[in-house]
């Protein structure tokens, strides 16, 4: 089957379209607050997608185990090289052949209990100065440490991409192959934009979402926990001094988020606003210079340039927030830690590199916990996009397809036998309606725009399931037909013109892939396209952009028209087909025509009546209903409804006084 791809004959309600939006520092509260509907069921239904990789996710938990844990142990090993350090300089100042014992039972004699205290508490050898041996060791094992933990954080980031990209793959499959089975009903009842939204703005959500998300989760939690229990080895009070960092954190982060969501909101919607602006303003940018309407779309462009300005800075600078927030509360610990800390020092409850450790210990724990704050609305916006494709997922699909019946190509005698259709519930369209279309028949089909005559064509093509009644191809019943193998059998060419990025050639032999090259210029002489192509630099293999905008419309037709014609249909259905052409060239495509349709079924829906005239049979149709048929003589001796459409195209326009 070759068909132009434009679905016809829409009627059902329009759902806006609504992406995500993205970018921005903190791509978590950069990210507009769409809250998912259903939180708890949409979220634990992503983390079902990744069960095919729960090895690979057990793996990513080994790795990030290994990296924090590496990474926690590193600043105590450099405390103790701190330690070795401070007891060399120590040492050094001592004199030398006494004990350590022996000065500190001085000091204490002398009342300076203080730092008596303090050098009890170091590994001290008076007279000797720094173990550089004993340093070297540390340090060396800190940077093995911390190279181990490197290489163990990029395996785990290496195994985590590995993991998204395969489930966003099958994610991405799933809905190619959903959409596939979807019924064009479906098609007509949403905006194109938010079909394209959900296939690929929220895909790539999750994906970015699941990425960061498991990641980061991971890890602040691993660090936070890891880090928690080394400072409360080190110091329990210390450990008390950094807990008040969790509610301050989230307390603040939360805070901020709360008021940066409506910016980023804002921020968003006026975005999507302008580029609807531009858009429209560049597609008819003609039209705008014809009416001299360029100030107007300038005033207006730099009236929501502004708002989006307004919106935007305030966004990003009240999300820019969350990381000063941070270091203000990491820098309050910090002063409490080393008061306290120099406290414990002088007492000789610590050791100076414990202090120091502990300090690092006090970074460590202050930025897991401000990612898993800023991670709220990027976990909100990843559920959500994943809601929206499982909305499309969870679509009722076309009806189970009876197995191929190998049967020839046929005649094409079509039959409508007691056929009522209606696109909703409350509005009938077709009621009751009987056809019979012989083999080789030219049929029109003309009436008002809403009769029904687009609704009848796509009927025919199973694009839609009859309420009742039935239709018949060659004696046979349609709904007993696969419908792969129904429109191999038939030829659709629609008035919305569609070509495929490629090239001439390949586009003619789309409904055909098997064609050989002399079947390829046969279609093309037939249809009149090779007279155009041949004046193109690279004639057959001149390649085309995705809307064929390096050809006129009326050669896109011919196109169209050629594409269908080589694909030899038993029926040949032409929904205004001919609009886009000049007066010329249609009646050589109506010529083409004549010749190509014996022992065919042709059906022609045209406005311009001048074009049908010759048809066997015109049915004229209103409110779903065949209200007259007969050749085109016959009809407009009746009077009747043909003969009021045909006069009232010539009919000169009539204006009160």
């Amino acid at each position: 089957m070759s068909t132009s791809t434009a679905p016809a004959g829409g009627r059902g309600p329009q759902r806006p379209a609504m992406g995500p939006g993205r970018g921005g520092p903190f791509a978590g509260m950069s990210i507009p607050a769409e809250k998912a509907s259903n939180f708890k069921a949409s979220a634990r239904r992503l983390l079902g997608t990744l069960h095919p990789e729960r090895l690979w996710l057990t793996l990513v938990l080994v790795f990030a185990v290994a990296s924090v844990a590496l990474s926690v142990i590193g600043p105590r090993l450099l405390g103790e090289g701190t330690n070795l350090i401070f007891a060399g300089v120590v040492s050094k100042q001592l004199p030398a052949g006494v004990t350590k014992e022996q000065i500190i039972a001085g000091l204490r004699a002398s009342g300076d209990n203080g730092k008596a205290d303090m050098l009890n508490a170091m590994n001290l050898t008076p007279g000797v100065g720094i173990d550089f041996a004993a340093l070297s060791s540390v340090l060396l094992w800190a940077l093995a440490l911390y190279v181990l933990a490197s290489a163990f954080g990029w395996m785990q980031a290496y195994v985590l991409n590995g993991v998204v990209q395969r489930t966003v793959y099958r994610l991405r499959q799933r809905i190619e192959a959903k959409i596939h089975r979807l019924p064009l009903r479906y098609f007509d009842t949403i905006q194109r934009g938010e079909l394209l939204s959900r296939v690929t703005n929220d895909v790539d959500n999750i994906s970015q979402s699941l990425q960061q998300s498991i990641s980061q989760v991971v890890s602040s939690l691993l660090t936070v926990l890891g880090v928690l229990v080394m400072m409360f080895i080190l110091s329990p009070l210390l450990a008390l001094i950094a807990l008040v960092t969790i509610p301050l954190t989230l307390g603040t982060t939360l805070i901020i988020a709360k008021r940066s969501q409506k910016l980023f909101v804002a921020q968003w919607k006026n975005t999507g606003e302008l580029n609807g602006q531009i858009e429209e303003t560049y597609t008819g940018h003609a039209l705008v210079k014809v009416f001299g309407r360029q100030n107007e779309v300038q005033e207006k462009f730099r009236a929501k340039n502004g708002e989006l300005y307004q919106a935007s800075f305030g966004a990003q600078f009240v999300s820019g927030l969350i990381m000063p927030a941070m270091t203000f509360i990491g820098n309050l610990v910090y002063v409490g830690i080393a008061v306290v800390g120099g406290l414990q020092v002088a007492s000789g409850s610590m050791q100076l590199g414990d202090v120091q450790a502990f300090i690092q210990y006090s970074r460590q724990f202050t930025m897991p916990l401000a990612q898993l704050g800023s991670m709220a609305n990027m976990l909100q916006s990843g559920v959500a996009s994943a809601e929206r494709v499982f909305d499309l997922l969870d679509e009722q699909e076309e009806s189970a397809e009876p197995a191929p019946s190998g049967a020839g190509a046929g005649h094409g005698r079509l039959v409508f036998e007691n056929v009522s259709f209606r696109y909703s519930p409350d509005k009938p369209l077709i009621t009751d309606l009987s056809l019979v279309a012989e083999p080789g028949q030219s049929i029109a089909i003309v009436g008002p725009t809403g009769a029904g005559k687009t609704t009848l064509v796509n009927l025919m093509m199973r694009f839609y399931e009859l309420d009742s009644g039935r239709i018949t191809l060659d004696g046979v019943d349609i709904a007993s037909i696969s419908r792969q193998e129904l429109r191999s059998r038939m030829g659709m060419v629609l008035q919305d013109t569609w070509l495929f990025g490629g090239t001439i050639r390949d586009n003619i032999a789309y409904g055909r892939p098997t064609a050989s090259e002399a079947e390829i210029m046969e279609a093309a002489e037939a249809t009149y396209v090779d007279r155009f192509v041949r004046s193109l630099p690279e004639g057959y293999d001149t390649v085309l952009d995705d809307e064929g905008g390096n050809v006129s419309a009326g050669e896109k037709q011919l196109l169209t028209i050629a594409r269908a014609f080589l694909s030899r249909p038993s029926v040949l259905i032409l929904d205004e087909a001919t609009s886009s052409v000049d007066t010329r060239t249609e009646v050589l495509v109506q010529k083409a025509m004549n010749a190509l349709r014996s022992d065919r079924t042709s059906f022609v829906i045209a406005h311009r009546l001048s074009t049908i005239r010759d048809a066997d049979l015109i049915l004229v149709m209103e409110s779903g209903q065949i209200v007259e048929q007969g050749t085109h003589s016959e009809l407009l001796s009746t009077g009747g409804a043909y003969s009021r459409l045909y006069e009232a195209q010539f009919a000169a326009p009539v204006a009160e006084v």
